[in-house]
């Protein structure tokens, strides 16, 4: 009975164990089929992609190369069109090649025939000259035939007429002296009714042509001129001043038309008498410092000015200038108190009209300062005056017053304006100006530039009241010799360009010096 139990157990476990294992296998295979079909699935997914994904790149593929395909084209039409131009380009060169040597070509024909001609022309040259020397030879022969007398007595003979002819030159211009004297004296004796009758002139005039200097005695006139005349003409020719030495008792009268030039004499002669030692070096040594002290002097009168208008940030060179418009006239007017005066109505003006009384004030007092150095440079004093303000950067307004205020230049700006009405205003007051002086010193200044244009001339100073001009020459560049032939270059240019009464004297001074020290 137990066996059989047993038995039953047994076989109850393996009929399980079988079911069991029937039915894993059965739930495998459902498994293995569901997976199978899941991998298909995968599979014909990944293929449906792949050939999509290989349809988009052989489109990306094609699109790429239509791409290419049409830039390509584009740059070989453009790479065309360039070789085109520079094919054209090339052939026009090549034209313009052919056309310069073929110009050339010419050109070279045309300098042969000329060398030709040109040779052949020498020689007629040649043989013209030899003509005329034998008909030159021929004609001497027959003159010396008829006229009985050799080429060496023709000589003596055409000598002793320019002899004669220069004698007779000389009396006509005795002659002309004589008239001249004549001329002189009645000028005098007009000048001396005129200043019966205008009283205030000799005051006048002597303010501004003429400066006297009190001696301490009569004996030092003496030592002013000098053992023959050296000291009196050393003086004249470093300052460019005529000393006038008369009858007038313990006085000497310096005479020039540069009123600045004058008073630089004028204090060099004041402090040699003081000193009393006068010669030649002392006259320029003391010469330099007077002139070193005048031109402090002038910045302090420039300074002076503009303290008393209140203006300021005005450099020093401007400054200067202005200084020295203290020793220049116009007309016989004084240009520093014109300028200051002109400067004043301006800045009334733009006061009563609302303006920059400042600029107006500085417009007005430099618009004349081109005359402060219009002896020394080229050009109208109102274009100097632009050049020196542009220079010194000053402000727009007050070059378009300079450049415009005797209408040279159009206004722009009010203060320009104002700056012509009141320099009208200034000039036009009874008094203000003389015409015949400012011609009388035009005239004066002709004289000195026509003679400083010649080449060896040092220095040159109109005096004698313009009657004489005195000029200075380097002895290194000009001879004894040459001197006469200079005076009479100078003269003939004087009478070509300037329009004066009577004659001017001519004087060509040629001095050397040697100079030594003892120590």
């Amino acid at each position: 009975m137990g066996i059989v139990y047993y038995l039953l157990v047994v076989a109850g476990a393996v009929i399980g164990a079988f079911f069991g294992m029937f039915w894993q296998k059965k739930r495998n295979d459902a498994e293995n089929l569901k997976l199978n079909k899941t991998a298909e699935d995968i599979i014909s997914r990944a293929k449906r992609e792949g050939d999509d994904i290989i349809k988009e790149s052989k489109l990306e593929a094609k699109d790429i190369v239509n791409k290419g395909k049409a830039e390509i084209e584009r740059e070989v039409r453009e790479k065309r069109n360039d070789l085109k131009v520079q094919e054209k380009r090339i052939f026009q060169k090549e034209e313009a090649v052919d056309k310069k040597m073929e110009s050339l070509e010419k050109k070279e024909e045309s300098f042969v025939q000329k060398d030709a001609e040109y040779d052949r022309r020498l020689k007629e040259i040649e043989a013209t000259k030899e003509r005329i020397n034998e008909m030159k030879q021929n004609i001497i022969f027959e003159t010396e035939k008829i006229a009985n007398m050799t080429s060496e007595e023709a000589k003596q003979m055409l000598i002793a007429q320019m002899v004669d002819d220069a004698k007779l030159e000389a009396a006509r211009t005795l002659r002309e002296l004589e008239e001249e004297t004549k001329t002189e004296a009645d000028k005098k004796a007009r000048s001396i009714i005129s200043t019966a009758i205008q009283r205030c002139a000799p005051e006048y005039i002597s303010e501004i042509t003429v400066t006297v200097v009190a001696l301490p005695s009569d004996e030092m006139k003496g030592r002013i001129i000098g053992r023959e005349g050296r000291n009196i003409r050393t003086f004249e020719s470093v300052t460019g001043v005529d000393i006038i030495v008369d009858d007038t008792p313990e006085a000497v009268i310096l005479s020039s038309y540069d009123p600045f030039r004058r008073e630089i004499a004028k204090m060099t002669l004041e402090r040699l008498v003081s000193d009393g030692r006068i010669h030649p070096a002392r006259i320029e040594e003391i010469y330099n410092k007077a002139k070193e002290e005048l031109e402090k002097h002038v910045l302090e009168v420039g300074e002076e000015a503009l303290f008393n208008l209140g203006l300021h940030n005005v450099s020093k060179d401007i400054t200067r200038l202005l200084g020295r418009l203290k020793y220049r006239t116009s007309y016989g007017q004084n240009v520093l108190g014109h300028s200051i005066e002109v400067a004043k109505i301006t800045g009334l003006m733009a006061a009563e009209l609302g303006l920059n009384e400042k600029i107006a004030k500085r417009a007005g007092l430099l618009h004349d300062i081109g005359k402060a150095i219009d002896y020394e440079a080229e050009g109208s004093h109102t274009e100097i005056g632009v050049e020196v303000a542009k220079k010194h950067k000053e402000d727009w307004r007050v070059i378009n017053a300079i450049a415009s205020h005797h209408g040279e230049e159009e206004f722009k700006c009010i203060e320009a304006v104002l700056v012509q009405a009141a320099d009208a205003i200034s000039a036009s007051r009874p008094g203000a100006r003389r015409e015949v002086l400012e011609s009388y010193i035009k005239r004066l200044e002709n004289l000195e530039t026509i003679a400083g244009g010649f080449d060896g001339v040092s220095k040159s100073y109109a005096i004698q009241a313009g009657r004489e001009v005195r000029i200075i020459v380097e002895p290194e560049k000009v001879n004894d010799e040459r001197l006469v032939t200079l005076s009479k270059d100078i003269s003939k240019q004087i009478e070509d360009e300037l329009t004066y009464p009577g004659q001017i004297k001519v004087t060509v001074i040629r001095e050397s010096r040697a100079v030594g020290y003892a120590k």
